[in-house]
This record gives structure tokens, sequence and C-alpha cells, in this order.
């Protein structure tokens, strides 16, 4: 059997672990359960995957996203690693295939979902596999404490009771005190041991500036530093804007985002890491599990809704350990239009009754109904309907499937994609060489306006057909044939949405939801949200210990490379003595001046002044109708 260090060497090249990686492949192997703590680039992969092939048996790695998977699945091959993952669009003969392979002993790393845990013919091969360690990636998905809950991972626990005397590993880059005791709690981690790295990057100078000419700033950034970036925004359209902006100024630049073909997503990502496009802009549906350690820039022209998402998106740059920048522009905008998206998120009780009664009049369900039925749904017309907004319905409808009333197929959240891919001209001359497709043609602009042109679009054949007065099946013939003669680009739903009723009907009025629970949630996210409001406006500490208090991570030492820090060390305030005064002062607060004077005999009054008067200026201290200087 080789060693870890062994194995490092003959599969990764490596000669040295990072730090804590060896203690947390050593806990695995003594088959404790154990947790994992890694900042983003600190390896986490390496933590299972090691393990993983000294084990006897195959290692199950649960994991949120298809790109993920196939990504780590790739890496392992190309080292000659037997793995394979299973997720949604493949065909039923694949998956079947793949699960013979596993009880064959024929793969080592098998990637699934968490929603695949509980498919019938998953949990009937598991029982004649060997397991030899359960992975759990993103774990901080379980936690509804956390900033990327997924419902399914909370059936996990239960998945492992088929697999009793398999030790479990759970990993993550970005979890708060509160989410790791959550963590351990809900995989019911037994004695488990946990390893918490520092999320101090040396390498990695944070900034924040506020502008309302972002296009100019951006530009500016990528002329000073150079070398590959990657720019996120929230939405696709402003990937488009973004990157058309750049590009006309001379900066290689593309944008990415879910609503491409694979096709056309896989070419952008090959370009960018083989350096042939040098800038990606890209919705935060780019970079997850990207193993390019060279990008020297990360830069936010919007904001992110909590630290958790911005850290790690941040943290792609510099992997590779040298200098590095990540730099976060807004304007006051930027936080109010948060705030509003936060209340739209937690639509009130009334609302979700509404749509609770309004799926079971859709459905025609009855109060004696069976638990577990399930429907086609398409959201454009049972919002039509009922005269709802969508994207209301939308939140109300992950509220209820996260409260177990209901669940909602991937296929929900991946709808068919469009684009026309002739020009205008070629376009307008194809109706008058068809005129039998002329009104169809026109109905899909009325629709979808001039953005199909230039982006891939999530459209409802549904939607189309009640707007032109046909059939889904004719629609889908229509849309079938313009791709036919390469007017269009059209990617099908892989299979029909469907949204299923986890227990019999119930009265809409008395929903058994957990409102308080909810609510906790709500105010959770909105504690999260004045962390990004802190950390965006303030001016008066070092960012990196702001990120590490965030996640409770107890240090006082700063970054120094930091725009804080900088700031800092050009007013001479950078130093030790500065630090301890600055303790000292706060301390204090509340404090009238004189008293604060009396207190802070035989200290440098020159300092105390220039460390007040920062500290006044960058609206870290104020001064009340009473005179009381205040921590703000």
């Amino acid at each position: 059997m080789l060693l870890p260090e062994e194995i490092l060497k003959k599969y990764w090249g490596y000669s040295d672990f990072r730090p804590l990686q060896k203690e947390i492949i050593n806990s695995v192997l003594a088959k404790n359960d154990t947790m994992a703590l890694l900042p983003t680039g600190g390896g986490k992969s390496i933590c299972f995957q090691v393990p993983g092939l000294i084990l006897e048996g195959i290692c199950i790695v649960v994991s949120p996203l298809i790109a993920l998977m196939k990504d780590q699945v790739r890496q392992l091959k190309e080292r000659n690693i037997s793995s394979e993952a299973i997720y949604s669009g493949m065909k039923f003969s694949e998956i079947e295939a793949i699960l013979d392979d596993a009880v064959d002993g024929k793969i080592k790393f098998l990637y699934v979902s968490p929603e695949r845990l509980k498919a019938r013919n998953f949990q009937d091969r598991i029982k004649y596999m060997q397991v030899g360690l359960f992975a759990i990636d993103e774990a901080h998905c379980i936690s509804k404490w956390g900033y990327d809950f997924r419902p399914a991972y909370l059936q996990i626990s239960d998945f492992k009771k088929l697999i009793p005397n398999v030790n479990t590993i759970a990993l993550t880059a970005t979890a708060t005190e509160k989410v790791r005791k959550d963590i351990i709690d809900k995989l019911d981690l037994k004695k488990s041991n946990t390893f918490v790295q520092s999320f101090a990057r040396n390498n990695l100078s944070y900034s924040v500036i506020e502008t309302d000419q972002k296009e100019n700033k951006l530009l500016q950034i990528l002329i000073k530093v150079e070398g590959t970036a990657i720019v996120y925004t929230k939405t696709r359209n402003r990937t488009v804007e973004f990157s058309k902006f750049l590009k006309a100024n001379g900066i290689s630049a593309d944008y990415y985002h879910a609503g491409l073909s694979l096709k056309e997503r896989n070419k952008k990502q090959e370009d960018w890491i083989n350096n042939i496009t040098r800038v990606m802009v890209s919705t935060n549906a780019f970079g997850m599990g990207i193993d390019k350690p060279d990008v020297r820039c990360v830069v936010h022209v919007d904001l992110c809704e909590n630290l958790e998402a911005y850290y790690q998106e941040s943290g792609r740059a510099g992997r590779d350990n040298y200098k590095a920048y990540a730099v976060s522009l807004y304007n006051i905008t930027d936080i109010e239009n948060l705030e509003t998206n936060l209340e739209l998120k937690y639509p009130d009780p009334q609302f979700l009754s509404k749509v609770y009664q309004s799926l079971c009049n859709y459905y025609k369900l009855a109060f004696e109904s069976e638990a577990f039925e399930s429907f086609d749904f398409e959201i454009q017309n049972f919002t039509a309907t009922f005269g709802m907004n969508v994207r209301l319905t939308h939140y109300a409808l992950k509220l209820l499937e996260s409260q177990g009333l209901i669940y909602l197929s991937d296929a929900y959240f991946n709808p068919s994609k469009l684009k026309i891919i002739a020009n205008p001209i070629d376009f307008y001359n194809f109706q008058l060489r068809n005129p039998s497709l002329e009104l169809f043609c026109k109905t899909l602009l009325r629709i979808y306006g001039g953005e199909i042109y230039a982006n891939y679009i999530s459209i409802s054949e549904q939607e189309i057909g009640n707007s032109y007065n046909a059939s889904f099946n004719e629609v889908l013939q229509n849309l079938n044939l313009l791709n036919k003669h390469h007017i269009v680009d059209y990617s099908p739903q892989k299979s029909v949405p469907q949204l299923g009723f986890l227990t019999p009907r119930q009265d809409a009025e008395n929903l058994s939801i957990n409102h308080k629970e909810i609510e906790q949630r709500k105010i959770n996210e909105k504690k999260a949200l004045r962390s990004v409001k802190l950390y965006t406006e303030q001016t008066a500490k070092c960012r990196m210990l702001l990120i590490q208090d965030y996640f409770d991570e107890n240090t006082s030492k700063t970054c120094g490379i930091c725009d804080v820090c900088l700031k800092m060390k050009r007013l001479g305030l950078a130093t030790e003595q500065t630090n301890e005064i600055t303790k000292r002062i706060l301390n204090i607060l509340p404090s009238t001046p004189s008293n604060l004077e009396n207190k802070m005999i035989g200290e440098d009054k020159l300092l105390i002044t220039k460390i007040l008067k920062y500290h006044f200026e960058s609206g870290t201290l104020a001064i009340d109708g009473q005179g009381l200087i205040y921590k703000r």
C-alpha cells in the first residue's frame, strides 16, 4: 500500500502537501468522520481523493454542480484514475452502465448530486458496492443558515444508513462557526475531527472602489493589472455589455453564463484557460472547480449577497500564491437593490398560501390525494392562469420546496434555450421564402425581443404556443425546422419540468410551514447583507480582517496589502503602536473628549489626534448630541 506522499507524487506530481491536507488525510485514513474547511485554492479535493485511492473500494462524492463534477472527473481521468459522474440529462442506459461498473469495482470515484442519492436504482445498487469513503463537497449547502442551502442535502444522513460502516468527510470553503456546527449535526458526523485553515490570503490584495463609471474604472484596472482576469456581473445581459465594452477598448474578453449552449460554454472556457482569451466576464456560473492558478485579478462590478459568495469568487485570484487583486466596484444603488431583492425572496404567508391553493386548483388535487403525486409544470402557463408575477411565484415555490411540501425537478431549473444564429437580413429573407413560418418567427421576436440575437434565451414552448395559438407539438416541430435550416440554435429541455406534492393536499390557510424558521433565515440573510454593506462602505479596518471576523476567526493581524492597510501606511498609521492605541480608544468609548484625554494620559497626543481624525473621516466614529464620541 502506497503512503499518502507517494500517492500525491505519483498522480499529482507534488512532493509536499499544503497546510492541513496531511492532517485531514490521516484523519480519514484512521476511519474518523472528518470535516475540513479549506478556503478557495486550499486543495479540498486532494483531501478525499488521496485517501480514496488508498482505501479499498469506491469513493462516493456528493457535489451540487454538474460543471464541478465534470471538471473533477476530467482531471482524475487525465491522471489515469477511474472516475465517473451521474447527473441529470444522461440517458437511463448510460446511468445503468456506470452503476454496473461501480458494482463491479471498475470505478474509484463516483460523483453524484445529492438528489441522486434518493433514486431507487442508485439505492438498490449501493447495497452491492464496496464503498470505502463517502465525501460531501460544498457541505455548507446542508445548512439553512448558510448562503447556498440545498434541501436535498438534508437527506444525506438518511442515505448514510445504507452504508453504516463507511466514514464521511465533509468539505467546504466557506462556513461560519454556526454553519460548521450545523454541518456536523445534520450529517450526523460521529466524534468527528474538524480542521479549519485560516481564511487569510497573504498574496491577495482586496480593494473596494465607489464609482458611477464602472466600465471606465474596470478598464483602468485591467490596463494596470496585467494577466488573466475574471469579471463577475449579476445578469447575463451585463456579461455581454461589459465584454463588448472591453473588446472595443482593446482588451481580449469574452462572456459566459448558464444560458449558453454546453458546446459554447466549453469553447469559451477552454479559450480562457489556454490564455487565448484574457478576461472572462461572467455570472457566478463560471469558475467553480476550474483549476487555473494564474488568475491575477477578479473584479466584481455588482455586489454579492453575502461575504461567503464574495470570498469564494474573489478567491479564484492568485491560487499560484503570487500577488493578485480582488476588486469590488459599487455605488449606493447596488446596496439598495440587494435590500429590495432580499424582501422579494421571502413572500408573505398569504402569498405562499395563494400559490399552494393555486397549485391544488391547477391540478384539481383532491384532499384525499396521494403524497408524491407529480405533474408536468410550466411556470409561465401557471402564473398566466392565475395572474401572478413569475419572479415572486418562483420564490414562493422555492420556499414551499424548502418546507417539504413540494419538489421541483432538475428540468424546472434548466429550461429550453434558443438563439437566432442567422443575421437579421437572412432571418427576414427566410421568412419571405417560408411564409408559413413568418408569423411564428415574428412571435419569437415579439416574446423575447432583440436579445435573442445576442444570447441564448430561456424559452417556454408552452408560452410560445399560447401566443402563437398552436399546440406544444406544433411549436416543437417549427423550432426543430428552424434549427435544421440553421436559422436558430435550439436546445430543448432534457425532460418536462415536474412539480410533485410531498404530502397529501393541505388546507392552504394552515400549511405545515415553519414560519419561525423562515423568519430566522431571513434575519440571517439580512445580517449577511449588513456584513456586505459594512465590508463595502467602511474604510477604517483591514478588509482581510473583516472577512476573518465574519468567519469567526479570532485574529488581529492585518494583511498590509488591502486598500485600507495601504491608506493607513501612507498616513503613517500602520504601526503596532497605532493598533494598540486604537484598541484602547475603542475600549473606552463611548466617552466625552475630555474623559478620553484623561484616560489616555502618557500616550502620544499627536498620534491620538491623527487616529481620531482618520476614524471620524472614515465614518467609524461619530459624536452624538450630548458630545459623546461613539463607535458607529
